[in-house]
């Protein structure tokens, strides 16, 4: 008896839709296919394929190798529709599948994950911005379409829910990056299927003397739990306890916002981060990644998936504040502070993994500023772009330029290495033991209660 090999995969939801009822040998039973598969049944909520506890139908979206988005059905769902209807006595006989080599297995696709359609308009519009997104698509960039298929990924890989994923940011002195002067953290896991959050904010106690000069000094401002003072040693051990302790069970993706920057410090001398197996480049699945023989530590990087949903091949990214504006993310007070800072990086990484596939969310969150004309990139208005509020991150870029580093380059300006080792011997000399606890006693002095800045963990 032979060996029989089952494969699992995807069919196009247009093959299934217009052409399997076509080619099948009893007429009478492709006018049941067609019926069982039309807009407004597959949605209803007494449809076969309807899944308890879902607001509409559940379908797929993948991402062929060319970059193009696909509307998918599941092998499962179409071997459970064909068994349906015969069952039901919709068939007279059980119906075949669709030729072997219209099934598109995981190799054949960038990516997939699922998507929930709750009304036939919904699902048949769908159907017309996947083919007209997938027009434009054409002559695109390959960085935009890199950054277009990062973002479905990080869906993907979200939608899973498992694994550790852990928004961190570094704060430094404006004169001198290698003074580190605080540490944030928020972090997301699944136990059970159920999400738990922790989060914190770390100050070096040793440097609190060490006040900005060209960047906001909010470290006394953080909004999402107390502060907690620390040496630089305590610093190091906690962020090394923290990473070994969540890509033990892997994986661990560590999520930045711009993450240049923030690798340096977690590679630096000071804190020598354990980053064996760091990889730039995603895992299929969790499930791959589980798989693996050493921890695996991924990088996710915020401004790049907000550059794929705005439709910007470029290398000028948003600043951390503009893109909760534009995403309407309110917790954006007193950034510059490594909790704050870290916490809504972990916001934005929620609305975008989160939520529908790329296109869908572009168009929907900006439906004004879509158009045939502009590609995929969204046009935003001067309205959107302004603000009243806080000096957002591009706002200090106009003071820095005042200031030791050149922003474009990272380098320190010429003469400034003197002016800032001269300022270091001053404030190192009122760092001794003896103005270090009364540095301690001050900062815990000046922290804001409660009632001056509320705690919003539980918002």
């Amino acid at each position: 008896m032979p060996d029989f090999k089952t494969i699992h995969g995807f069919y196009r939801y247009t093959d299934i839709w217009f052409e399997w009822h076509q080619v099948l040998p009893n007429r009478e039973d492709g006018f049941a296919v067609k019926a069982i598969l039309a807009h407004d049944a597959i949605v209803h909520e007494d449809h076969p394929l309807r899944i308890a506890g879902k607001p509409g139908i559940e379908l797929t979206i993948g991402t062929l190798e060319n970059g193009e988005a696909r509307l998918l059905f599941s092998s499962a769902q179409v071997e459970y529709i064909r068994y349906w209807l015969h069952t039901m006595g919709l068939t007279k006989e059980l119906i075949p599948l669709p030729y072997s080599d219209c099934l598109l297995t995981s190799s054949r696709l960038q990516n997939h994950s699922p998507v929930v359609y709750k009304t036939g308009t919904e699902l048949r519009n769908a159907l017309k911005m996947i083919d007209k997104n997938n027009r434009k698509l054409k002559g695109t960039d390959s960085n935009l379409n890199s950054r277009r298929l990062m973002f479905e990924r990080v869906r993907s890989l979200w939608n899973e829910r498992r694994g550790v994923w852990c928004a961190v940011d570094f704060e430094a002195w404006d004169m001198d990056h290698s003074v580190i002067t605080e540490f944030g953290w928020s972090t997301l896991r699944w136990i059970n299927g159920e999400p738990f959050e922790d989060m914190g904010h770390l100050i070096v106690g040793k440097h609190r003397g060490y006040t900005n000069h060209y960047v906001p000094e909010n470290r006394r401002y953080y909004h999402f739990g107390q502060s907690e003072d620390v040496t630089m040693n305590q610093l190091k051990e906690r962020i090394h306890t923290m990473i070994q302790s969540m890509a033990t069970p892997g994986p661990l993706f560590l999520v930045f916002h711009d993450n240049s920057q923030d690798l340096k410090y977690l590679r630096s001398p000071a804190i020598a981060a354990p980053l064996d197996g760091l990889s730039f480049f995603l895992p299929e699945s969790c499930t791959e990644a589980e798989t693996s023989d050493t921890p695996k530590i991924y990088v996710v990087d915020t401004s790049e998936l907000f550059a794929a949903l705005e439709g910007d091949s470029g290398g000028q990214k948003r600043s951390l504040e503009r893109v909760c504006r534009l995403l309407q993310i309110k917790s954006t007070q007193h950034l510059h502070n490594a909790g704050n800072d870290a916490r809504c990086t972990h916001l934005v990484l929620k609305e975008l993994a989160g939520g529908d596939p790329l296109d869908m969310q572009r168009v929907a969150r900006w439906p004004q500023h879509t158009s045939t004309h502009t590609g995929l990139r969204v046009q935003f208005s001067k309205e959107d772009e302004d603000s009243d509020a806080l000096p957002s991150d591009d706002d200090d870029d106009e003071l820095i330029t005042a200031g030791p580093y050149d922003p474009k380059t990272g380098r320190l300006r010429e003469g400034w290495a003197e002016r800032i080792a001269r300022l270091k011997q001053r404030l190192d000399g009122t760092n001794d033991e003896e103005a270090n606890d009364t540095d301690k006693a001050d900062g815990a002095a000046s922290r804001p209660t409660e009632k001056s800045v509320p705690n919003q963990a539980s918002q």
